[in-house]
């Protein structure tokens, strides 16, 4: 059962990772953050978080093949947080797995209220 004050961030931009991971910690969540998409979906695997937020371009595998190999094994909610803002990709993400798909630049706030609202519909 996933923890509904845990987070999961995969993002391989260190700057972003930070941001993401200190918006999410001021909202009160518990977060687990990984560079890379293999060590993402290890660390939702150990930690079964109530919403992972997924960058789409990384290294190695990418954000859609993570939330591929995420929903084989869990039913965190994901969040994808990319610079890619069109419906193509959108549409990839969604059928790869992802619940929301949130554009950067974003503003702070705006990813917070995704999170609160995902982890919020996980609990009902």
């Amino acid at each position: 059962m996933p923890d509904t004050r845990t987070t999961v961030v995969i993002e391989d931009d260190l700057d972003i990772r930070t941001l993401v991971s200190a918006v999410l910690e001021s909202a009160g969540f518990t977060v687990h953050a990984a560079s890379t998409g293999l060590d993402g979906i290890e660390l939702v695997r150990r930690h079964e978080p109530v919403v992972t937020t997924l960058d789409v371009s990384m290294p190695g595998i990418d954000g859609f093949e993570t939330a591929r190999r995420i929903r084989a094994f869990s039913d965190t909610r994901i969040l994808m947080v990319s610079a890619r803002a069109d419906e193509a990709e959108q549409r990839m993400g969604r059928e790869a797995g992802a619940d929301d798909y949130l554009t950067k630049p974003f503003r702070p706030r705006e990813l917070r209220r995704r999170v609160e609202d995902l982890a919020a519909d996980a609990g009902s």
